[in-house]
């Protein structure tokens, strides 16, 4: 769990959420049960990811004050000298009473801070649904245990929702409580993972106040964001439910054969090089699925990615590939490696990758293999 939280908040800074009636902070330290002399360390993350300390105190008849200014509010860690573990919190320029738990730091209270319960509040929120979520497991497993594939199912359900919940926690905080700076420092933060609803993080943002969004922070999230969005729409004809873009490319023979051209009740864009080892070995797989659902509507055309600048007769390469491993459907190449239009048109970064699509020509799922892609194809030719 301290390892969770510490994730959740390293670099979190926050903006004050109103007019600050003092100019500075005051740290009333109560350490009971620390011994006299014992120094007390005020630390942040500086900009290359470390702790630093920034004012350190000495606990006196087990007390101890730090006093201070700060531009704005933002995520500071407390420790005690021969003390395991560290208190995280929220410091903003206010009278700060800080109750001191010497057998678990993190588990001491914090109160005066305005920000610091929205930190709080936040985490008691993501407890609570991690708790429910962990009791589910729970009964999952004795689901498992008990061959009751009813109740498995329905409570695999309740599961998944769960992990969405938690997945779109910070979403839900900004929204609920769109006047407090650290919603908008919730939707900066998520912004730095690798895979977000852009649009969402849009759509929290624009509920915030307006002085949250005109603020020094708020327009570094916007610029943030609008930089993610321009991205995010190179590449939004490829969510799930989207349909397919069409392209065009030369077969083995040199003939231009189009998607629209081949599309069946259910389609499979292969993407694969003679080069690629992954996909060399899930080509067997792929092979008996088509023989087995062909007839019944499945049609697949295979985007070849070679032409890396090591092969030295890339088509050659490629042919053979195609007859040693019996790939009897469509094909088609640029012979330009990762530069292959059709790749760059589907945000090809990496081999082997697939997309599935329904009748209808839409995406249904991406880089599906092996069991996993039988039983999807054999899903959508059922419907």
């Amino acid at each position: 769990m301290k390892r969770i939280l510490t994730i959740t908040i390293i670099g979190l800074l926050l903006t004050a959420c109103k007019t600050e009636s003092r100019t500075g902070y005051l740290i009333n330290g109560n350490a009971k049960d620390v011994y006299n002399g014992v120094r007390i360390y005020l630390k942040q993350v500086d900009e290359r990811g470390q702790q630093v300390v920034t004012d350190t105190a000495i606990v006196m008849d087990e007390k101890f004050k730090i006093t201070g200014s700060i531009e704005e509010p933002a995520v500071r860690f407390l420790s005690i000298d021969g003390t395991k573990g560290e208190l995280i919190f929220m410091l903003e320029n206010s009278e700060i009473d800080i109750t001191v738990n010497k057998a678990n730091p993190m588990a001491s209270v914090v109160k005066g801070s305005e920000t610091n319960n929205d930190f709080i509040k936040f985490q008691d929120e993501m407890a609570e649904i991690r708790k429910k979520s962990q009791m589910t497991i729970v009964n999952y497993r004795d689901a498992i245990k008990n061959n009751d594939l009813e109740r498995k199912d329905s409570i695999h359900n309740v599961l998944e929702g769960y992990s969405l919940e938690m997945a779109n926690h910070a979403i839900t905080f900004a929204k609920a409580n769109n006047d407090a700076y650290f919603s908008l420092n919730l939707i900066g933060l998520e912004l730095n993972k690798p895979k977000i609803d852009v649009e969402a993080y849009i759509e929290a943002f624009e509920n915030l106040t307006p002085n949250l969004k005109d603020s020094p922070k708020g327009k570094e999230t916007r610029k943030k964001l609008d930089e993610l969005y321009e991205e995010y729409q190179k590449i939004a004809h490829l969510e799930i439910g989207k349909v397919a873009p069409n392209f065009e490319a030369p077969n083995p023979n040199g003939d231009m054969v189009s998607l629209n051209d081949i599309k069946g009740k259910v389609t499979i864009i292969d993407f694969w090089a003679a080069w690629c080892g992954p996909c060399r070995k899930e080509n067997p797989n792929v092979v008996r699925i088509y023989e087995k659902y062909h007839d019944q509507g499945l049609e697949i055309i295979g985007v070849s990615l070679d032409g890396d600048q090591r092969q030295k007769d890339p088509k050659k390469l490629w042919l053979e590939a195609i007859k040693k491993d019996n790939l009897t459907w469509h094909h088609v190449s640029n012979l330009q490696y990762f530069n292959d239009p059709v790749a760059k048109l589907y945000n090809i970064q990496s081999i082997p990758a697939t997309y599935i699509l329904d009748k209808d020509g839409k995406i249904a799922y991406k880089n599906l293999r092996g069991k996993a892609l039988q039983l999807k194809v054999e899903e959508l030719l059922n419907q």
